[in-house]
């Protein structure tokens, strides 16, 4: 009884600590935009959910919150300088530390999230600085300019990306000649591997860490190009061409059953890429017109990609297998998109904040963000029944539970 009394302790500490050192990821546990709460509300009261709190002195910036056990994590600035903020699950300000400069040009404002792993935490900026940062007290450990030490170019709005983490390398794309995108290591920013992607310049998109078998993947786009690496040794596996108007290629690609969608707006659009087994190629399945978000992300959900297009003022949904559209949602300005419980959590440039049943692209419910300052463009967090929608120096918690 002993002997199994600690086998068992020993097993809970292994599984705690293993979950300690799992990076938080943009657009949930899985990167995609899918959450994993279920019973939650199907509908809202009619002045919309209730309204748990909210903070308000963030500064400006388009970064969505993250939580990290018991901790709100989102970043801000205040006039020319970036901060990190972190807030108690009951939306108090536990403590703010600056990393830096901030990108203070068109749209001024943080733009990328922090990456919490362990006891650290990543903060990047739109000027291309990556800073390690002591989650529990803001402390600076480290910081790497990526512009200087690797060659970067700045891109017309800042760079954007939130860094993708895997075990102990940090993904980051600095743009330009030779290196494109480079891991670090995360404990002290020495530099892994450097991957030269066309000598294109960085896409303001966070990558995507695929697991396939014998290889772990690294999907991104750059300006005008998908990219597929070896995550473990920076070989550049593949390429396709994908441009638009202004180079904007803000969504994270989407993995399915073997397969990526990859899309964007200013007149572009996706397409589906089928990998090989060994993530060493693709190929194209379908391509779509109809589906070009611009930043907003988009969802699978019951075989369906669901969001809302850039030149297609409108919300759809495509089929996964095809290609083809299925519903149409109108009447509502463009935005972003993410899914729990089988529902949709719509939040849209013009502050809607909205409800829907995927199947049909039904609005089941709808309110109005009326909390911060400037553009309704960053994306929601659900977490433990609460929906975390940023709205520039605001931070409002909803109750969807």
């Amino acid at each position: 009884m002993k002997i199994r009394t600690l086998l068992f302790m020993a097993l809970l500490l292994t599984i705690a600590t293993l979950s300690a050192q799992t990076p938080t990821r943009w657009r949930g546990p899985h990167g995609n935009g899918s959450y994993e709460d279920k019973g939650l509300l199907r509908s809202w009261p009619a002045e919309g959910p209730a309204i748990l709190w909210t903070y308000e002195n963030l500064g400006a910036g388009f970064s969505s919150a993250v939580v990290a056990g018991q901790t709100i994590y989102t970043s801000g600035t205040e006039e020319n300088t970036g901060f990190v903020y972190a807030l108690s699950l009951e939306g108090k300000l536990l403590w703010k530390a600056p990393y830096g400069p901030e990108f203070t040009e068109s749209y001024p404002g943080s733009r990328s999230t922090p990456v919490i792993v362990g006891d650290l935490l990543y903060q990047y900026s739109g000027l291309g600085v990556v800073t390690c940062i002591e989650a529990a007290t803001g402390k600076v450990k480290w910081q790497k300019d990526t512009f200087r030490e690797f060659g970067g170019r700045n891109i017309q709005w800042g760079v954007t990306e939130t860094f993708a983490i895997d075990g102990d390398k940090l993904f980051v794309t600095p743009g330009g000649p030779g290196k494109t995108i480079v891991a670090l290591n995360r404990k002290n920013g020495d530099l892994i591997w450097a991957a030269n992607v066309k000598d294109d310049l960085s896409g303001y998109c966070t990558p995507l860490v695929v697991k396939m078998p014998g290889r772990t993947l690294l999907v991104t786009h750059t300006g005008s190009w998908i990219a597929g690496l070896d995550a473990d040794t920076g070989k550049l596996l593949w390429t396709r061409h994908h441009p638009n108007q202004w180079s904007v290629q803000a969504n994270t690609p989407i993995f399915h059953d073997g397969a990526l969608f990859c899309f964007s707006g200013y007149g572009q659009g996706g397409v589906k890429l089928k990998l090989s087994p060994d993530g060493a190629s693709v190929h194209p399945e379908w391509v779509t017109t109809t589906m070009d978000n611009r930043i907003g992300g988009a969802v699978l959900v019951n075989g369906m990609i669901c969001g809302s297009g850039d030149k297609n003022r409108y919300w759809m949904a495509i089929d996964w297998k095809t290609g083809q559209e299925k519903y149409q949602l109108k009447g509502l300005a463009n935005g972003t998109v993410i899914t729990a419980d089988g529902l949709l959590f719509g939040y849209a440039e013009r502050g809607e904040l909205f409800l829907a049943d995927p199947n049909g692209m039904k609005i089941l419910s709808q309110t109005k963000v009326t909390h911060g300052t400037a553009q309704h463009w960053a994306h929601p967090v659900i977490d433990n029944g609460r929906l975390l929608v940023r709205h520039g120096n605001a931070l409002v918690a909803y109750k969807i539970k």
